[in-house]
């Protein structure tokens, strides 16, 4: 297929070395792709490494924000795609992201996410309207100061793509419960920062709220009992939130 525009692919990684070969084939339409890894342990840099079109920075990490600004800084081209190597950019995907580039109407593109968990697609549980924005014209786009959960911040009019994308955050529990610890942290620094100390009332209604509003009002429930175990694991990591908050006021690790 003629490619109709030059388009920068961008990631950020830690220990990816399980997807980064799926993740680079899987963007075949992309002239260069930059990737700033956090200095993995595993085989992520020799991997990526191996492609000529992937130049690999290393840098240390210190929040998603910095981290993928960075990333931004490095792209040679206006248009870039900056997906995460848990999820499946589709051939389908991939050509309508080339089709609407030969022609945008928009600066910034969302695309909506299919949420897999255990083997199972989540249909409910708040995440039935995920929708992240993962192509954008880097000149008039740039992430905010978010230590964690970070937004893009678009400076004109941004549009929807048609075709979904498989998103597969759930390798091992232990993997996916330490990544909700880590931003866990993350999200302490933050209220830290804003001068935030923690309270019994978050201590007690905010995890509760959590668990109830995301099982029963976003209807969790209807996932079976991986909607009930996403629903207790985002509980306990807002009542972690504030336990790390807490520790911070306290001078403790």
């Amino acid at each position: 297929m003629e490619i109709p525009v030059k388009i920068t692919a961008l990631a950020i990684t830690l220990n990816e070395a399980s997807h980064v070969d799926s993740y680079i084939k899987s963007l075949w339409f992309a002239e260069e792709i930059i990737i700033v890894d956090s200095f993995s342990s595993d085989d992520t840099v020799a991997l990526a490494s191996k492609y000529e079109k992937v130049t690999v920075y290393q840098r240390t990490f210190d929040n998603f924000s910095a981290q993928k600004n960075f990333a931004l800084s490095k792209a040679k081209n206006h248009w870039v795609t900056f997906f995460d190597l848990d999820e499946e950019v589709t051939d389908q995907l991939s050509e309508e992201i080339l089709k609407t580039l030969k022609d945008p109407k928009a600066i910034a593109y969302f695309v909506k996410r299919d949420f897999w968990f255990m083997g199972k697609r989540i249909k409910y549980s708040g995440l039935q309207n995920d929708a992240v924005v993962r192509v954008f014209n880097k000149e008039h786009c740039n992430y905010n100061s978010n230590l964690v959960h970070e937004t893009l911040e678009t400076r004109g009019k941004t549009n929807t793509f048609k075709e979904h994308l498989p998103h597969y955050t759930y390798t091992s529990f232990d993997d996916y419960t330490a990544k909700m610890h880590a931003y866990s942290a993350l999200q302490a620094r933050m209220l830290y920062a804003k001068k935030k100390r923690p309270t019994l009332f978050h201590f007690l209604f905010r995890p509760f709220y959590r668990f109830w509003n995301q099982y029963l009002l976003q209807l969790g429930i209807l996932d079976g009992k991986e909607g009930f175990i996403l629903a207790y694991v985002s509980a306990f990591s807002v009542f972690k939130r504030y336990v790390n908050l807490w520790l911070l006021y306290r001078k403790i690790d």
